[in-house]
């Protein structure tokens, strides 16, 4: 609608049809911690002083963060091509004392929570709500958080492929420098070196040299597998190319967030405006597709990982299932197991990329689009679902650990990470409702960084 003259007396009405106009989300809420990731994220686009707007917006968004007061900001709506004009829209809605938003676990009217905050709504004095309409800020505050939550999944994954390499008593060389300085990948050096850290303390790992060649096996056919299946022999090779992709994606969602996404730019020292394309959100869009997928590699080499201690054709030191009660009469882990499989497909099909899903709309004015917040939206989801995964994969760990009973032999970081564990799931023979462990194991998963390189 840009061609369109309007009289200078209606251009105040025109910021508030803006905001009004694209306050049209639907689906479900994004979650407080992702909008207020997303608030700040546009805080400190607006900071950069390239948006013409007055410095009571910029007040206003600091006073609904700091008194935890998140606009209620819908899933559906975005394209990611003016940015998040539709998600942005409900931020703004609020502003000008509009819309609804979260206080205190509730959602309420925004003009009752201002009135008992003693909080006024912004005033529009030339562009407010165009500028905070325009920008990425939705998608790359929830893409920050996405990122934070994969670095420590990934970090949980690697110590899992630890454990499980020592319960299995895994020879030491495939995660050896000397094989893996061969590749200049640095995820995959990288992941090795942390094996090899972890591992300095535990009696289960063994030396290839040691029990091949100095025994003098002359078998014709090998009882020991003479090689790891891959899910425990190539974790570096499978896990370094997600350690190098979340590098990435903090490197491009640290420089967005840096950024002004607004447009257009205003150049208040050489009194100019500049029309371009700032708000365009494909940087976060690629970055969030590739995450995804590499997360959802990850999930699928959980699931193997489970899998193998799961069925004792594989591992032959297991009962089926890790069923430490009556066979044939109790369960063991087999329900959980249904779970991961069809989290970890989910994944699968998550993971096709939003990226080159353009859809031309706007009356064909944006004609190739980002999809930037659908595309960090679903990989949220992606990452939610492996955490799932991964927490399921540690009660297996725990179960074998103790039917195995190789708690003292573990190195010092896998027996605290078992410890700890430990405190929140206890062993179990009986059959049980699982639902609450797998919960309460996710919750300290994401919460705690603590004994993780």
């Amino acid at each position: 609608m840009a061609q369109y003259r309007i009289d200078e007396k209606e251009r105040i009405q025109l910021q508030y049809n803006a905001i009004r106009s694209h306050a049209s989300g639907t689906g479900g809420h994004i979650p407080e911690p992702d909008v207020k990731s997303s608030m700040i994220a546009r805080l400190i686009s607006l900071l950069k002083g390239y948006s013409g707007i007055h410095p009571e917006v910029v007040v206003l968004l600091k006073d609904l963060i700091n008194k935890e007061i998140y606009p209620v900001i819908f899933e559906h709506g975005g394209v990611g091509a003016s940015g998040d004009l539709v998600q942005l829209a409900h931020l703004a809605l609020v502003l000008i004392g509009e819309g609804e938003v979260f206080s205190h676990g509730k959602i309420l009217p925004t003009k009752i929570v201002f009135a008992e905050n003693n909080i006024h709504p912004i005033k529009v004095h030339i562009r407010e709500g165009l500028s905070l309409i325009n920008g990425t800020s939705v998608m790359t505050g929830i893409g920050i958080i996405n990122t934070i939550l994969s670095k420590n999944l990934l970090n949980w994954t690697i110590l899992a492929s630890v454990m499980i390499n020592e319960i299995v008593e895994s020879f030491d060389d495939h995660f050896s420098k000397e094989l893996n300085s061969t590749k200049l990948h640095e995820g995959q050096i990288k992941v090795s070196e942390i094996f090899r850290t972890i591992l300095k303390s535990s009696k289960l790992i063994r030396k290839r040299e040691d029990y091949f060649f100095n025994n003098h096996i002359s078998d014709e056919v090998l009882k020991e597998k003479v090689q790891e299946y891959y899910s425990l022999r190539c974790v570096p090779q499978i896990l370094g190319p997600v350690f190098d992709t979340v590098l990435n994606t903090e490197k491009v969602l640290i420089n967005e967030v840096n950024s002004v996404s607004d447009n257009p730019i205003i150049d208040s020292e050489n009194n100019n405006v500049f029309h371009g394309g700032n708000f365009h959100g494909d940087y976060v869009s690629l970055e969030m597709d590739k995450l995804k997928i590499a997360v959802a590699k990850l999930s699928m080499l959980a699931e193997r990982q489970l899998n193998y201690l799961l069925n004792d054709k594989l591992n032959n030191k297991l009962p089926p299932f890790i069923n430490l009660g009556k066979l044939g009469l109790n369960f063991g882990l087999q329900g959980i197991q249904f779970t991961a499989t069809s989290t970890v497909a989910e994944n699968q099909t998550l993971s096709n990329p939003m990226y080159i899903h353009s859809i031309p709309n706007n009356n064909d004015n944006q004609d190739i689009v980002s999809m930037g917040t659908n595309s960090s939206l679903i990989t949220k989801k992606v990452i939610e679902n492996s955490y799932q995964v991964i927490a399921i994969e540690f009660i297996a760990i725990l179960q074998a650990i103790d039917y195995l009973q190789i708690e003292d032999k573990l190195s010092q970081q896998s027996k605290t990470t078992y410890t700890d564990l430990r405190k929140i799931i206890s062993k179990f023979k009986e059959d049980t409702p699982k639902y609450k462990d797998i919960q309460n194991i996710i919750d300290y998963l994401k919460n705690t960084t603590k004994n993780k390189k």
